[in-house]
């Protein structure tokens, strides 16, 4: 054999040695990728062969569940209360990727967790192709309906906002609104291209109504942060009836601060219960100031700020819907050195403070259970096939930001803001409502955003919910006022109260 004879062998050699290698490969290691690949259409006809598990509300209402067809795909994902839930539920498409509490508990709902083994080895026995897992949600139908029905038809006209009830004993998330929202029952039909052009629709909408504004946008939270500067000024030294200064108007650097009235704490000195109350503009700038950049900053962080990990989920995975960061801002010069403008726009909750309606509603709730924080979840129950309980919640405590003695003053002031300041719209008949506005400045020319965070105590001294109410950019004043109307009626409908 010459050469070149032998040179072309040994090239063939090497190819056929290449392809061999390439398909034990792809047979030996990549196998099993390519057959659970979502885009295999076999994978997807194989997956749609039973029906996926329901998701539900406390009451057992049906959120999310599969219903039987005559198409290729034997089941077709359905959200009966369309956009309510779905900032919660999030939605299950043909070949994609699911969202929400349908993404993060995919792998019971669908059957292939390993908590559902059973089944599956005695589907290998029958031949039936047994349904997925079921999740019942904390939420409170009731409470959430209310929610969805007060923002969507606020009296203030507003178009977008969020509200979060959290139940301060436990953690357990009672209603998630986000405003506007979607249907995602258009997201999951069949008809791939209808379902694509929908996707397309929603997501260059500039009012973003796939946006989960209770967890993942932060904004300047305006007052509501005095709750904050409140906790840091009881945690060194001061009491309820400590005399702080006051005024009509105070300068610090390049800012100048004045009340949102005239009539507000226009004398020298007033009483801090009595700054939170009226909502006093000047004794807040001067309180943080008076404090320090840093323990204005811890307080902050003790309440949940700067947290970047956190997920509203099932507590025993740790999974769930990732909640943005809420922060303070560095409140200082290039220098290093404090910026006490910016520490005085700070302690009203402006400049570069920012926060989650989420994190609102951990503030109130924290108040309202002694100053525990427990950590927030979605999960109640994960229900086998046959409704056989497989998991339950077991609270568990986040952090305790202040103590007992603390979080007893700060109700006490809060309860004060309700009973005789900005927060009357809360109240609500039969139980002791605490709580605290805020009206946000924002981008230049921009209407202001209103908020309210509070907490409600039935007539046997009981925590019975915690709210944040946001609704954002309202036009005409007193946005904070409408906030804390819906907050309450939000509140009494997850005590059990009704609501409208």
């Amino acid at each position: 054999m010459n050469a070149p004879l032998r040179k072309s062998g040994v090239v063939l050699f090497v190819l056929f040695g290449m392809i061999f290698a390439n398909l034990n490969w792809v047979q030996a290691y990549k196998a099993n990728e390519y057959r659970t690949n979502v885009w295999n259409p076999r994978v997807t006809v194989d997956e749609y062969k039973r029906p996926r598990g329901v998701i539900e509300a406390d009451s057992g209402t049906a959120l999310a569940e599969s219903r039987a067809t005559d198409d290729t795909l034997k089941y077709l994902r359905v959200y009966p209360k369309k956009e309510i839930y779905a900032p919660v539920l999030g939605y299950k498409p043909v070949s994609n990727l699911a969202t929400g509490m349908e993404a993060s508990e995919n792998d019971f709902l669908s059957g292939e967790s390993d908590k559902l083994f059973a089944n599956r080895i005695s589907d290998m026995f029958t031949g039936e192709n047994t349904g997925g897992g079921n999740v019942m949600l904390s939420l409170k139908s009731k409470a959430q309906e209310v929610a969805w029905k007060q923002m969507t038809d606020n009296e203030r006209g507003a178009t977008k906002g969020a509200a979060v009830a959290i139940d301060p004993k436990t953690g357990a998330i009672q209603a998630l609104v986000s405003m506007p929202s979607y249907d995602p029952n258009q997201l999951v039909t069949h008809d791939k291209a209808a379902a694509a052009k929908a996707y397309k629709e929603l997501n260059a909408d500039k009012n973003q109504p796939l946006l989960n504004r209770a967890l993942a946008q932060t904004l300047p939270p305006g007052s509501v942060f005095k709750v904050i500067v409140s906790a840091a000024a009881l945690q060194n030294g001061y009491g309820v009836d400590t005399e702080i200064p006051a005024g009509s108007v105070y300068r610090e650097g390049g800012a100048t601060i004045r009340n949102a009235e005239d009539e507000v704490c226009p004398d020298g000195q007033v009483t801090l219960k009595e700054a939170l109350t009226e909502s006093c503009n000047t004794g807040y700038a001067k309180l943080g100031v008076k404090l320090g950049a840093e323990k204005v900053k811890k307080a902050a962080q003790d309440f949940g700020f700067e947290q970047e990990d956190l997920k509203v989920g099932d507590l025993e995975s740790g999974d769930g819907l990732a909640v943005a960061a809420s922060h303070t801002g560095d409140i200082a010069n290039p220098d290093g050195s404090t910026d006490k403008a910016a520490l005085a726009q700070s302690s009203l909750g402006q400049r570069d403070v920012r926060i989650t309606p989420m994190q609102g509603a951990l503030m109130a709730a924290t108040v309202a259970n002694g100053g525990d924080q427990m950590r927030p979840y979605l999960v109640q129950k994960l229900l086998g096939p046959d409704r056989r309980t497989i998991y339950s919640a077991s609270p568990q405590k986040l952090r305790s930001p202040v103590d007992s003695g603390v979080a007893a003053k700060l109700k006490d002031m809060m309860v004060s803001v309700v009973e005789n300041g900005t927060g009357k719209n809360a109240k609500i008949d039969g139980y002791t409502v605490g709580g605290k506005t805020g009206t946000a400045q924002n981008a230049e020319g921009a209407d202001p955003h209103g908020w309210f965070v509070g907490f409600a105590f039935n007539d046997k001294g009981e925590p019975v919910s915690a709210v944040c109410v946001m609704l954002e950019n309202v036009s005409g004043g007193h946005a904070s006022a409408e906030a804390a109307r819906i907050a309450g009626l939000i509140m009494k409908a997850a005590a059990g109260g009704g609501g409208n």
